[in-house]
């Protein structure tokens, strides 16, 4: 059974750090691409940045040059560091592991909430 588990969110004022950690178990053989999302009150889940299974990074302009997203392949767990955050920030985060080979298969973390407010 996959399990993908986040940890590392919390309540931070405006201008602070935190880190983001997903460890994923049960995972099958393949070759993936992980990644986070996240989610605001009343708005959609959006792309907050990708890393695949080469190294390759992609972020949401909102937060290129603040957040940073590290891999560890071989412990399949992946890291999301966020800086200068700000209330803007304020969201769901969600990891999600998406295998591209063999075969297309999505899995994403229960959520863990970040808070920027002073």
């Amino acid at each position: 059974q996959v399990q993908l588990v986040e940890s590392g969110g919390g309540l931070v004022q405006p201008g602070g750090s935190l880190r983001l950690s997903c460890a994923a178990s049960g995972l099958s053989f393949g070759i993936y691409t992980m990644g986070w999302s996240r989610q605001a009150p009343g708005k959609q889940r959006e792309l907050v940045a990708t890393i695949t299974n080469g190294g390759s990074t992609n972020y949401a302009d909102s937060v290129k040059g603040r957040f940073t997203i590290s891999r560890d392949s071989a412990k399949m767990t992946v890291t999301l560091q966020m800086n200068s955050l700000t209330p803007e920030d304020t969201a769901v985060y969600y990891c999600n592991f998406k295998r591209t080979y063999p075969s297309r298969l999505d899995s994403w973390g229960q959520g863990t909430q970040v808070t920027v407010s002073s």
